[in-house]
């Protein structure tokens, strides 16, 4: 697996540890998932302190699912 999209994965498991890690998948909302806007944030924070990333807020406008912020992040990663 990619592994911008297995410290998602991972991160979204440590903000809503009851769920089932096979469930994060690309296709998937954080908010589908069970995240609220909070849980959210922290994952976006904790993805992108584990991958030594920042990205500029107003980026995140078009991310509706796990693949498209994970195709954001891979732009900022080095």
């Amino acid at each position: 697996m990619d592994p911008v999209l297995e410290t998602i994965r991972r991160n979204v498991c440590v903000v809503l540890p009851d769920l089932d890690p096979t469930l994060v998948a690309p296709d998937r909302s954080l908010t589908e998932l069970g995240c609220n806007s909070i849980d959210r944030a922290e994952v976006v924070t904790l993805t992108m302190e584990a991958l030594e990333i920042s990205v500029p807020v107003a980026e995140f406008g078009p991310v509706r699912d796990i693949g498209t912020l994970a195709e954001l992040f891979r732009r900022h990663v080095r």
